[in-house]
């Protein structure tokens, strides 16, 4: 697995306002075998979530990991979770300590519109890093309370680092879509007691 070191040194950041931002780094890793490779090692599960008054399946699969606790499932998200400490965990006060992982099999799977907030204070700064693998899936952000939305393609090898207020101040989705898609994996990395 190849990550691009001069992309580390060269980012598109985009301030949200607020004290939320957004980095995009464009085919951040280089590796054409990691989503197979991920495919196949990951323990992947179907849950289940309570959604109102009636229990649902959560339209993806997913794996979560303890990096701190254990080996990873995959070389790949060792390597990647140093990485981002070496380039984010003086800006973010601490490392990223966990991987989680979603399979969206196709166009049909999708998460809703949430941040990733659980475990922390409503007025504490956090960091969600995420490298997306496999087909092309939109990833949307829009400001809690409304506002105007952005819609980012996230290609494969791509990686999007939501900071600051990001996680408190808006909210990020990945909707479904009617279009013919193949499988996605994306790798959320985060801090500890942030879900």
């Amino acid at each position: 697995m190849s990550v691009q070191g001069a992309l580390f040194e060269h980012s598109q950041r985009r301030d949200l306002g607020a004290g939320a931002w957004l980095d995009v780094r464009s085919s951040w890793v280089d590796d054409d075998m990691l989503f197979s490779e991920l495919l196949a090692a990951v323990p992947w599960r179907a849950e289940r979530r309570q959604m109102y008054d009636r229990v649902l399946d959560v339209p993806r699969l997913c794996s979560f990991h303890d990096l701190t606790a254990g080996p990873a499932p995959h070389p790949a998200l060792t390597r990647l979770r140093r990485r981002l400490n070496d380039i984010y965990a003086g800006e973010l006060g601490e490392p990223f300590t966990s991987a989680g992982l979603c399979l969206y099999r196709d166009g049909s799977d999708s998460v809703a519109w949430h941040g990733d907030t659980v475990g922390r204070s409503s007025t504490e700064d956090t960091m969600v890093a995420i490298v997306s693998l496999g087909a092309t899936r939109v990833f949307a952000l829009r400001p809690r309370g409304g506002g105007p939305s952005l819609r980012l393609p996230q290609h494969h090898g791509d990686l999007l680092v939501m900071g600051g207020s990001c996680q408190r101040t808006w909210e990020h989705a990945v909707p479904k879509t009617a279009l013919p898609k193949g499988p996605r994996i994306s790798i959320q990395f985060r801090p500890r007691d942030v879900r």
